[in-house]
């Protein structure tokens, strides 16, 4: 699980609590059905109108990454390729099939595969690169969807107030109401503003920034791959696997 996340989660909600419970308000002030409506439903609405199903679908299905991101072990992947080149190096390439059968990573096991099957490498480098920019594109074009999000909502929020602050011009009869109904109009904006830079667009980045580790993996891979299949040494694959490590 990734921690950061969640303390920044808990933070960001116990400092926008705690800061309104210190200059003198109350909680119930801040909770408001219709305004958390119109940001929310709006904003969501936007979205959807601007992205293609899939996208949002897949948006939807990495959500999960900014609390249990995928493991990437770069470390453990440099030592398995360079297994992998020491397997080559003693019994062909063809040594690498049995490999090839049981490898989990559907990229790892495309490359092996192109490997046993004795493709060039400028075909293995073409083959690779293509699947590794679909996948980096198709996750990224998700991850876009949460700052879509965060760049709708402030917009909505300020709706919200504009649409409470004509319900409020609508009763200026009764100056009594006039306080209290200014106040529930701006939790609105409240909402858009908080919603967006407190969380959605959090989440973009961050899951930006596990889409681009995965690439970084899935790069190795493949300069890997080619690194066996121009019959380098062992060693000097692993040296220079080593430079992408953080």
């Amino acid at each position: 699980m990734d921690v950061l996340s969640l303390i920044g989660l808990v933070l960001a909600f116990v400092a926008i609590v705690g800061g309104n419970f210190l200059e003198g308000g109350h909680v119930s002030a801040l909770v408001n059905g219709p305004a958390a409506l119109i940001v929310l439903g709006g904003t969501l609405g936007a979205v959807l109108l601007q992205t293609p199903m899939a996208v949002f679908m897949r948006a939807m299905s990495i959500l999960g990454w900014i609390f249990f991101p995928p493991r990437v072990d770069m470390a453990g992947g440099i030592s398995l390729v360079t297994s992998w080149s020491a397997t080559a190096r003693k019994e062909g390439l063809l040594g690498l099939e049995p490999i090839a059968e049981t490898e989990p990573d559907p990229y790892a096991r495309k490359g092996l595969q192109l490997l046993v099957d004795g493709a060039e490498p400028e075909v293995i480098r073409s083959i690779l690169e293509v699947d590794l920019y679909t996948q980096e594109t198709r996750d990224l074009r998700a991850a876009k969807v949460y700052e879509s999000m965060g760049g709708y909502s402030p917009t909505v929020g300020i709706i919200g107030a504009v649409m409470g602050l004509i319900h409020v011009m609508g009763n200026l009869a009764d100056p009594g109401q006039l306080g209290s109904g200014i106040a529930v109009a701006f939790v609105a904006t409240i909402y858009g503003v908080a919603f967006a830079n407190l969380l959605v667009l959090p989440m973009g980045n961050k899951l930006k920034s596990v889409v681009q580790k995965q690439s970084a993996y899935r790069e190795m891979l493949l300069e890997g791959v080619l690194s066996i299949a121009e019959g380098e040494n062992p060693r000097s694959i692993e040296m220079k696997l080593q430079g992408f490590m953080d």
